[in-house]
């Protein structure tokens, strides 16, 4: 067995300090509840999305033609953005998650506000809603999750 002296170890320690330090984090967190109710500026929103609003990027489509889009809506008289999954039609429930990744900093870490599901067994679901802001490092993607893949837009 060998021992480290008392050095060593203090060294190890920062070092290993340091190392979590310098490592970009992806995912702060994963949970619904850190963007529902309220909760980090969110806003809860129906599932049927904003009256005013604008898809963002192109939609993603599995095969079954279910897609996730993201998209910049107006509640309340303020343009936020927010994920939705859709199965294509009106008359079957969507079935899978979703959920909309928030970054301030271009993508490099984020907030994953999500992932939803649809226990009303709706034809789409949506992430709670965030504010915009004209920033080029406030961005936004949707991701989503149906008949075992995943599927991720890019920021915008």
């Amino acid at each position: 067995m060998r021992i480290i002296s008392g050095k060593a170890a203090a060294l190890a320690a920062v070092l290993a300090a340091v190392a979590a330090v310098v490592v970009p984090v992806g995912t702060a967190s994963a949970s619904a509840a850190d963007c529902a109710g309220g909760a980090n500026g969110f806003v809860d929103i129906s599932d049927d999305g904003a009256a005013d609003y604008r898809p963002v990027g192109p939609e993603l489509y599995w095969s079954d033609g279910t897609r996730v889009n993201l998209f910049f809506g107006t509640f309340g008289g303020r343009t936020r953005g927010y994920a939705e999954l859709w199965n294509g039609t009106w008359d079957v429930p969507v079935t899978g998650t979703v959920w909309m990744d928030w970054s301030r900093d271009g993508g490099r870490t984020w907030l994953q506000c999500g992932p939803f599901g649809n226990p009303k067994n709706k034809a789409s679901i949506t992430s709670a809603a965030q504010l915009t802001n004209p920033s080029t490092s406030w961005v936004f993607r949707a991701g989503g999750y149906h008949n075992g893949q995943q599927i991720l837009t890019g920021w915008f």
